[in-house]
């Protein structure tokens, strides 16, 4: 069955298969290292071996499957598709995976045909995308791309397990991880296929859109320190409460990003240190995630909250700290593959729809080493990393159609 319709039957029924994979009874919970990964990863290189192509695993644990180019091509280089395997907490079934399956589907199509491109196709499943385990970033495709900092192998989990320790335990070592770096000169390009975690799609009716940029984020942790105080003796106007001050800053970061069309902000995390209930907090810790995809704007977003924290810590009497815990810049997808990828949706009677990625992605790691581009799938209600994440067949069958008319736009170009 190689027809678009029976391939994403196919897809559908791995993603359940796969969804038994878990270290939480009742829960899709698969981080990195884990048994439950290494047997979703085993399923899918037996899948793609089926397929015609040949696997192997690199030393940080990503899966690999080459479906050999055509033997008459000299020094064939490589076009990319793929994943990851890997999830958050409680995961739906279809982030990262659907990436990783299309991918199969599309070389079990030219297998079934007998057909060889005038490039290899590779499929990867990355390995560590979601960071669970490790509060890693794109630990899988960065040790692909050549970008690995070896000092993340002293970095250690809830239970005090290094990733250097995991590595070894899962067969590997984690001195071969330099060699596993990929020739960016024999790569085409890379092309993920993934839910789009938001509700564009969806209102305007389209199963597929293109991904035109994935936006870039500040990530900071945020203190104020007043004065701890007997909640019943100390007059309202000689406080110095953390957490009102906290509470502010909440609010001014709705207000700065609510004001810019495509910026998202959100404080995750608040806690009250030594919190009781009759005592004024004194020190209150906050997280702050403010993402565009426009670097620009967004370090204008994030000057204007440091100056309102600022002004706020100022006027209530109380001390701020404010410390940068991650910054990456947007990444735009490359012109030339994005522009192919909307022809291929185009050629499958879509209009291609453009829009940005608010979360990140493999892609951020590849781009700079190789040309991305991303495609994206609508999912109900925008739900994602939520067991109520859901897509449909039938826009599955639309993303196999795209990837096959992509696969053979290229092909016909490097002919």
């Amino acid at each position: 069955m190689t027809g678009t319709a029976e391939r994403a039957a196919r897809i559908m029924a791995r993603c359940d298969a796969l969804a038994v994979y878990s270290i939480e009874p009742g829960a899709i919970t698969r981080p990195y290292g884990t048994p439950a990964l290494t047997a979703a990863m085993d399923d899918v290189a037996a899948w793609m071996r089926n397929a015609g192509m040949t696997t192997r695993r690199d030393a940080i644990g990503n899966l690999i499957g080459v479906y050999d180019a055509a033997p008459d091509v000299p020094s064939p280089q490589t076009f990319l598709i793929g994943g990851h395997l890997d999830s958050v907490r409680n995961a739906g079934r279809y982030d990262g995976i659907l990436g990783v399956l299309s991918g199969v589907a599309a070389v079990e199509r030219l297998h079934a045909r007998g057909t060889r491109l005038p490039f290899n196709v590779m499929v990867v499943a990355f390995v560590d995308e979601e960071g669970l385990r490790f509060h890693t970033t794109y630990l899988g495709s960065r040790a692909f791309a050549g970008t690995f900092d070896d000092a993340m192998l002293e970095v250690t989990d809830s239970e005090g397990r290094s990733l250097a320790d995991v590595i070894r335990a899962n067969g590997r070592d984690p001195g071969d991880i330099p060699a596993g770096a990929q020739d960016p000169a024999s790569f085409l390009g890379w092309v993920e296929a993934h839910i789009e975690q938001g509700p564009v799609l969806e209102a305007a009716d389209l199963p597929v859109g293109v991904v035109q940029a994935i936006v870039g984020g500040t990530r900071a942790a945020i203190t104020f320190r007043g004065v701890a105080g007997h909640a019943g003796t100390v007059p309202m106007g000689n406080r110095h409460d953390a957490l009102c001050a906290a509470a502010e800053f909440v609010l001014a970061v709705e207000r700065v990003a609510g004001t810019r069309a495509g910026m998202v902000g959100t404080v995750g995390q608040l806690e009250v240190e030594k919190a009781s209930s009759n005592v004024i907090p004194g020190e209150v810790r906050l997280t702050l995630d403010l993402r565009h995809h426009v670097d620009t704007t967004r370090a204008e977003a994030e000057r204007e909250l440091r100056d309102a924290a600022r002004e706020i810590a100022d006027r209530r009497g109380v001390a701020l700290d404010w410390q940068e815990v991650q910054g990456y810049a947007c990444t735009v997808c490359d012109l030339d593959l994005t522009a192919a990828l909307a022809r291929a949706v185009e050629r499958a009677g879509i209009a291609p729809r453009r829009l940005p990625s608010g979360a990140g992605h493999d892609a951020v790691t590849l781009s700079a080493v190789m040309p991305v581009a991303m495609l994206f799938v609508r999912c109900r209600g925008g739900v994602s990393h939520n067991p109520a994440e859901s897509i449909t067949e039938s826009d599955v069958a639309v993303t196999c159609q795209v990837l096959d008319n992509l696969l053979d736009d290229l092909a016909r170009e490097h002919a």
